[in-house]
């Protein structure tokens, strides 16, 4: 009778052990699978990681040569800013030469006006004396104008 105890318990020992054992490799092959689909997640996580870096190296290559060529529109931009400076100096000095000029031209005129007063009152008097000869009775008669 000692011995179907012993029997029964060594039985449903091995039993149990049997069953956990079956348990045990049904979660090892559960972890394998876990761990296979991790791997997977993982290799595809890597591809996106790899296309985001190098989407990263496009956009920052974009962005430098985007910032070139601000540098180079700058440095245009300035160049010409430089030659408006020029252009409008020199126009400054045309306009004081112009003025100059005007100057010139308004004393010219203002010596024209004298002039042709000075030729009007000599055209008056030469009427007045062309007048006397023509009209003889103007110069025997002077009571009659």
């Amino acid at each position: 009778m000692i011995g179907s105890v012993a029997a029964y318990v060594m039985g449903s020992f091995m039993i149990n052990m049997g069953r956990d054992m079956s348990k045990m490799t049904n979660s090892v092959v559960q972890m394998t699978q876990d761990v296979h689909s991790m791997s997977i997640n993982m290799n595809a996580m890597a591809g996106d990681m790899l296309v985001m870096a190098k989407s990263m190296v496009d956009g920052q290559k974009k962005m430098g040569d985007d910032f070139s060529q601000v540098a180079k529109d700058m440095n245009t931009m300035t160049g010409s800013m430089k030659k408006m400076s020029v252009d409008m100096h020199h126009l400054g000095a045309y306009i004081k030469t112009m003025n100059a000029n005007i100057a010139v031209m308004n004393q010219s005129m203002a010596r024209m006006s004298g002039d042709m007063a000075t030729m009007n009152q000599s055209m008056g008097a030469m009427r007045y004396d062309i007048n006397k000869f023509t009209k003889p009775e103007n110069i025997m008669i002077p009571f009659m104008r």
